[in-house]
């Protein structure tokens, strides 16, 4: 018996380093090797507050007097020390890092909090496929990590109330506030589901009508003994009908609590659970409100959401605007998969884990960047709700580590994933950090070799903005967009919205030049405002450079107009 033991213990450490090891090829086959826009003022936010420190300024755009929050200083600044000593090679493996820790996070949990291996893995290989555009040297990357750590802290403590799993829960707070300030609110919506299953099952256990007449039926009862005792005269038959009807009344509730705790422990859908340790939660959640003080940039973290959400750039933003499940195949295949399974099966589903889904995926919906919440968080779920339906259909789950340690399958997953993973990656390998597509990479060497940065106002668009910047270049917008939100920097100039008008149209270029006294442009060959200036031969602007991808004018004073 003991051998048999020592066996199942040896096939699940077995497995579980193969999982690692395939989860981390996996995860590494995901992170892409061209930066995002945002990767670059990242680096060059670092650098500004290692000389610097958190001075809450903007140092990089020639508008005069912005604000600047620092939303995610930590991260900024631990990115420029890996640049600085390793260049995009260390950013790029940074990430690849990080992108490996995520994915043996998203394992680990579910692993432990399901005791099945062989589900966390293959449902977490979807997760990470799902996460991957999301994968990038980004700030969301290390708060994915925190997050689903976070829902382990609070179920172990739950489970156990042991108080280093608080302790957790109390520093991973304090982390976030410091490296990505914006999803500080996040951190809180995780603990609601269970707050509100423990509200719910609380509120479930007490049979309201009957105890309200038994209440009232006491009270007649004492009124009447009372009286009786003062000598008054009463109906003494009407009094032991009153006590007989209290006995009754008694055995009634007594069998509606046992049938009512049946139903509890045997649901046809919704199993609820009264955890008692969660008031110790809300007390460890109301301490975790308070650590969000723990940081220079003063009450970023609490207003950061508020304010993003008041501003315009929520419309305009792509990762912020409301998913279209016809555009996101990944995003339907989830919910379809969970609605079936819920509904089409015996399986049955825990009340946290249904405010879980049907929270993240009303937030998913309003904006596409929460699939991300809604991958970590579901990913869990479906893990518990496939498990369950084993248990319903008398599978027994338990086999599967023991199947696929086998050689046959263990060859099978690893070709497989390596097979997945070379078809994502083969299509990155020999590309640059840098797309000179996508970024003025010639362009910016010219301005630098050739245009006088103290007199001059560039007018650039908001995806390339971030490089300018990086290369030292003052720009007129870039990829922080709260810089340009009044929301942020209570200016009566809406930056932001300007930018959105011009580069749609929806004013005429020359209008927001001339509010902003712009004297020289960069823009996309194939750009609107590029082809309207081309097109109709505006002689305000000289031509002074030209690539594949880029143009440059220099715009001409009314007095230099021929």
């Amino acid at each position: 018996m003991e051998e048999k033991k020592k066996l199942k213990i040896s096939k699940a450490t077995i497995f579980t380093i193969l999982a690692l090891t395939l989860i981390t090829i996996f995860s590494v086959t995901m992170c892409p090797v061209t930066m995002q826009n945002d990767t670059f003022y990242t680096v060059k936010v670092g650098e500004h507050i290692a000389q610097n420190g958190v001075d809450m300024k903007e140092p990089f755009a020639w508008h005069e007097g912005l604000p600047y929050t620092y939303p995610h200083w930590l991260y900024d600044l631990g990115m420029y020390f890996i640049y600085n000593s390793f260049g995009w090679h260390g950013i790029y493996v940074a990430t690849c890092l990080l992108a490996c820790v995520l994915g043996m996070s998203i394992f680990l949990v579910i692993s432990k909090l399901t005791k099945n291996e062989v589900v966390a893995f293959f449902i977490t290989l979807g997760a990470m496929y799902v996460l991957k555009p999301y994968i990038a040297a980004r700030a969301q990357l290390v708060t994915f990590i925190l997050f689903i750590w976070t829902i382990f802290f609070i179920e172990k403590f739950l489970e156990t109330k042991k108080w280093y799993y608080a302790l957790g829960l109390i520093i991973i707070p304090i982390i976030i506030a410091n490296v990505h300030a914006a999803v500080f609110p996040m951190y809180f919506v995780l603990y609601l589901p269970y707050i509100g299953e423990w509200i719910i099952a609380n509120i479930a256990e007490i049979i309201l009508y009957q105890k309200f007449r038994m209440f009232i039926l006491n009270k007649r009862i004492d009124y009447m003994e009372k009286r009786q005792e003062k000598g008054i005269k009463i109906n003494e038959e009407k009094l032991e009908t009153l006590k007989e009807l209290k006995t009754k009344k008694s055995e009634l509730l007594s069998r509606i609590k046992i049938k009512r705790g049946k139903n509890l422990k045997n649901p046809y859908k919704i199993k609820l659970a009264n955890d008692k340790n969660v008031k110790f939660l809300i007390l460890i959640m109301i301490i975790c409100i308070f650590t969000g003080l723990l940081t220079p940039i003063g009450d970023t973290p609490y207003t950061y959401l508020y304010k993003s959400v008041k501003g315009n750039t929520m419309d305009n933003i792509n990762e912020h605007l409301p998913l279209t499940l016809a555009e996101s195949k990944e995003a339907l295949c989830m919910i379809v998969i969970f609605l079936a399974v819920v509904t089409f099966t015996k399986t049955k589903i825990c009340l946290k884990d249904l405010f879980f889904i049907g929270g993240l995926g009303y937030l998913m919906l309003l904006s596409r960047r929460q699939i991300t919440m809604f991958t970590l968080i579901g990913a869990l779920v479906l893990a518990r709700l496939v498990l369950q339906l084993f248990v319903e259909y008398k599978v027994d789950a338990g086999k599967f580590v023991g199947y696929f340690t086998k050689i046959i399958p263990a060859a099978f997953i690893s070709v497989l994933v390596i097979f997945i993973g070379y078809n994502t990656i083969r299509y990155r390998v020999g590309g640059k950090y840098i797309s000179t597509t996508s970024y003025p990479v010639e362009a910016s060497e010219f301005i630098l070799r050739n245009i006088d940065l103290g007199k001059a106002r560039f007018y650039n668009e908001y995806n390339y903005g971030s490089y300018m910047l990086f290369k030292g270049i003052p720009v007129f917008i870039d990829s922080r967009a709260d810089v340009y939100d009044p929301q942020f920097n209570g200016k009566e100039d809406d930056i932001f919205s300007d930018f959105i008008d011009l580069s749609t149209i929806s004013k005429y270029y020359e209008t927001i030049f001339e509010k902003y006294d712009i004297t020289h442009v960069i823009t996309y060959k194939d750009s609107k405002t590029n082809m309207l200036i081309r097109d109709t031969k505006d002689e305000r602007f000289i031509k002074l450079y030209e690539d594949n991808n880029f143009v440059i004018y220099r715009r001409l004073e009314e007095g230099l107009l021929k």
